[in-house]
């Protein structure tokens, strides 16, 4: 991962692991602030409260079967045009795509736009952005970037969904 894909320092109240990286999980009281992909060699953390354990037991519930769906408390902190794109993205279901074209049309947005909102959502898996693609059917970016490891991990997940 580049510098530039790198997550910022945070505090994790759990870190799980997954195929493709660590999940890094953020949690504020029982709200879900942030997820993030961890080098795959990061040290696990067990959950250290409640609510971060039940946000772990739905992402392996996920990790297991890709047409889980989340019920948690999401703290969605955006503006007002990335959190219209977020629910546009909510609503794509496992296993089907969407362009950033079409989420654009939707929100009355452009394609770019629509893909810098996806590389800000703090909430990847759960708010899944890795089910927006390129008009053209290629994958895209990937938390903000074009190639690499952020890419290899929009693929796993798009291929989890699909089988």
């Amino acid at each position: 991962m580049s510098k530039s894909n790198l997550p910022k320092i945070a505090n994790y109240q759990a870190k799980i692991a997954a195929p493709f990286a660590v999940l890094g999980v953020r949690t504020e009281k029982d709200w879900l602030v942030g997820i993030d992909y961890l080098s795959i060699n990061t040290p696990l953390l067990a959950p250290l409260n409640p609510f971060a354990r039940e946000v772990c037991k739905q992402l392996r519930s996920y990790l297991i079967e890709p047409n889980f769906v989340f019920d948690l408390s999401l703290y969605i902190d955006g503006t007002a045009h990335q959190r219209r794109v977020w629910q546009a993205i909510q609503v794509i279901r496992s296993g089907e795509t969407s362009s950033y074209a079409e989420i654009a049309t939707q929100v009355h947005s452009a394609p770019r736009a629509v893909g810098g909102a996806c590389g800000a959502n703090k909430l990847p898996i759960v708010i899944p952005c890795h089910r927006v693609i390129a008009k053209n059917g290629e994958l895209g970016g990937f938390m903000n970037a074009s190639k690499g490891h952020p890419l290899e991990i929009k693929r796993w997940l798009l291929r989890h969904e699909y089988t």
